[in-house]
């Protein structure tokens, strides 16, 4: 009888070993990424790292608000094992608790100026942050030909009050980094009061127009609602190449910005090892030659970019952010946009 017993324990032992074997081999399998990029992007990327991988992609799409928020939210018990597309300095220095440690192997690759910050999130792409998104028909119904937009300053034209389409720094990232682009260019010196005082300029254009959504700037450009969209360089060029032939990128010839975009582990991620691996092809040669052919410029500059609708770098005049400097004093920069836009 006790031989029984014990055999009946082994077998019920063993159905559990079993049970949790099989349920830890499906969550080796995959790995839950919450992302704010744009189609192009999650469709050129997720597909050939699952096939290198045998690693299945979860993916849920939202804005960079909501994946801050959820990921906040859930951090008790984690649901997502990465935040793709929704951090960089700023972000992170506002929510430093939430992510995991990871320097990829493959950082080797990257510039040295490109390279992860502290080893809480990996840069792996470039994201033009002073695109002018403008609509050539709208133009010449405001009596203006495309020449006439060359950068910041031709935004205070008086033809184009109430014509410009730019997004809340309050409340979008890229919103924000447009700002700075600003406020970089437009003074005697960085950030300095006349910068200032060509934003407060700017906001008089705007005429009350300020919009919550960063995707609806160059929607609503395309469509006619506006002349120029501030927006960002990859969903601008998306839209041309997709055959938009009224509209037309111009880069500020007082300077334009691009601004390292990365992807981070959250922390106690339910697949570390997967979410590691991601990463990781995210920025070997593969990935970044993947992105080289999209409307993203990847971050390891050493590999050309293969997209005939991007300028290239050396025919735009470039502008370098003090990133630290906007990270460190990002509340005082939205205060002093929300100050004006109050006293307008």
């Amino acid at each position: 009888m006790k031989k029984v017993i014990l055999a009946m324990c082994l077998l019920i032992t063993g159905l559990f070993v079993g049970c949790g074997s099989d349920s830890k081999d499906k969550v080796s399998n995959q790995v839950v990424i919450y992302s704010p990029n744009a189609d192009d992007e999650v469709n050129a990327l997720i597909p050939p790292f699952e096939k290198a991988t045998g690693i299945k992609v979860i993916l849920q799409s939202m804005g960079t608000g909501d994946c801050l928020a959820r990921i906040d939210a859930e951090k008790e018990n984690p649901q997502a094992d990465i935040n793709w597309g929704a951090i960089n300095l700023p972000v992170y220095k506002t929510h430093p608790d939430l992510w995991e440690k990871y320097v990829s192997p493959n950082e080797k690759n990257l510039p040295d100026q490109f390279k992860t910050y502290n080893g809480y999130f990996t840069n792996y792409k470039l994201s033009g942050s002073g695109a002018l998104l403008i609509n050539k028909d709208v133009l010449k119904s405001l009596g203006l030909k495309p020449e006439d937009i060359k950068g910041y300053k031709d935004l205070l034209r008086p033809e184009l009050k109430g014509k410009i389409a730019m997004g809340d720094p309050t409340a979008s990232s890229s919103a924000f980094a447009e700002l700075t682009n600003m406020l970089l260019v437009m003074g005697e010196k960085p950030y300095s009061n006349d910068a200032w005082d060509y934003v407060d300029k700017f906001i008089k254009q705007l005429n009350g127009n300020i919009i919550s959504s960063s995707s609806q700037i160059y929607r609503a450009t395309a469509d006619g609602e506006y002349a120029v969209g501030v927006s960002y360089e990859d969903p601008c060029i998306s839209l041309i190449q997709n055959g938009a032939d009224n509209l037309e990128v111009v880069y500020p010839e007082e300077g334009a910005v691009w601004l390292p975009a990365g992807v981070a582990i959250v922390k106690n991620a339910q697949n570390k090892e997967n979410a590691q691996k991601f990463i990781d092809f995210l920025i070997s040669d593969e990935g970044q030659k993947i992105l080289a052919n999209t409307t993203i410029r990847p971050a390891n500059t050493n590999i050309p970019n293969g997209n005939k609708y991007l300028k290239p770098f050396s025919d735009i005049k470039q502008a370098y952010e003090d990133i630290e400097y906007c990270a460190d004093n990002k509340n005082d920069i939205q205060e002093k946009w929300t100050k004006l836009i109050i006293n307008q």
